[in-house]
């Protein structure tokens, strides 16, 4: 299973966001951060506010900030909600399967078991978890004096 930027760089902003709980942030903070893409960042930002994990606030003192506690944002159902497709193969694709060894495979059994798997493992843990060692991640996003 690979993971899209998508959520890999939605996970980056709660990541961000998490780390300093009592501020504000603007998309090009995190954007500089990470030295990543503004215009990639905000299309993530607008889809994890749609979602619920980010609040937003417009104005001169607006930005971004988490609208829910870390503990109650699980990395397992982030990933559900930020991936478009966990088809490891053609098989495990909703439609378009054309493989003509489908009826008779075994591969697509043990892939969704690996992917069920994957899934598991990331459903035992929350943004808290991530956030343990935010003393030690706050300073590498260039905001040390904000850690907690």
């Amino acid at each position: 299973m690979r993971m899209t930027s998508h959520t890999d760089y939605a996970l980056r902003i709660l990541i961000y966001l998490g780390t300093q709980p009592e501020r504000t942030a603007t998309v090009s903070d995190i954007a500089g951060a990470y030295g990543l893409s503004h215009s990639h960042l905000l299309k993530v930002a607008l889809r994890l506010r749609r979602l619920g994990y980010i609040g937003t606030t417009r104005g001169r003192a607006g930005g971004l900030r988490l609208a829910m506690a870390p503990e109650a944002i699980n990395v397992g159902a982030l990933m559900r909600t930020t991936e478009d497709e966990f088809a490891l193969v053609e098989c495990l694709q909703a439609r378009g399967n054309a493989c003509v060894i489908t009826p008779a495979c075994r591969l697509k059994g043990m892939l969704s078991e690996a992917l069920d798997a994957y899934l598991a493992v990331l459903d035992r843990y929350t943004l808290a978890d991530i956030l343990h060692n935010r003393a030690a991640l706050a300073p590498l996003l260039g905001i040390a004096d904000q850690a907690a």
